[in-house]
């Protein structure tokens, strides 16, 4: 199934999957051109609005009843490309403020944050949603609906939710002109760290010098 098959005429709009596969190719569409680094300074802004409108798209999945497959086992996809270049592209762009930290499930007490990046999950959320479209294009729609919906729980939501947290702070940080905390040096291979790890690894870097990087006016 070609590109242009996503919207065909044969497909009725309104039809669940078309819609939630539109949503996924703007996604990977919006994020590949971002990451070639032809509006540096658009970036953040950009993600912050392209990560917010596929969370719309999981809230729907999130929201639907549970998808059965057709098939008791998934379908061989065939060759899928790797996001290691696009990966790499975004860490280069966003190289100021694409290490962050995060708690992977706010119920559980007493964890610690660790750190992540931007790069990182924007990479793994287009490695999730890749391996959707390929069961849509082949017409495995069924297929690409159970996958998006079993990865959004398992996987890609909670990656994006935390993505979106960190592209707001870096824009409210600037916007608000508060200074912003850099995590200077911090190593995204360590095991958990706490929270006076994390401020004591943390170097203080002002918002406006941040937001030139980025293109970004802080307030006045």
């Amino acid at each position: 199934m070609s590109d242009a098959t996503l919207h065909a005429t044969e497909h009725n709009p309104d039809d669940f999957v078309v819609q939630i596969a539109d949503q996924v190719e703007s996604f990977l569409v919006a994020v590949t051109e971002v990451a070639k680094g032809d509006e540096p300074g658009l970036a953040v802004p950009f993600l912050l609005l392209e990560v917010s409108q596929l969370l719309l798209a999981g809230g729907r999945l999130g929201a639907h009843e549970d998808i059965v497959p057709d098939d008791r086992y998934e379908p061989d996809p065939g060759f899928e490309p790797d996001a290691d270049e696009l990966r790499e592209n975004l860490a280069r762009l966003l190289e100021p403020v694409d290490v962050y930290s995060e708690v992977f499930d706010p119920y559980e007490p007493r964890k610690a944050p660790v750190p992540a990046r931007i790069s990182d999950d924007l990479a793994d959320v287009i490695a999730d949603l890749r391996h959707g479209m390929v069961h849509y294009r082949a017409g495995r729609t069924t297929e690409a609906l159970w996958w998006w919906q079993f990865s959004y729980f398992s996987n890609w939501g909670s990656t994006a939710s935390a993505t979106l947290r960190a592209l707001h702070s870096v824009l409210a940080h600037i916007r608000l002109d508060q200074p912003l905390e850099e995590l200077n040096g911090l190593d995204t291979d360590q095991s958990a760290l706490g929270d006076e790890t994390l401020e004591f690894e943390a170097g203080r870097v002002m918002a406006e010098e941040i937001g030139g990087q980025l293109g970004v006016r802080p307030a006045k």
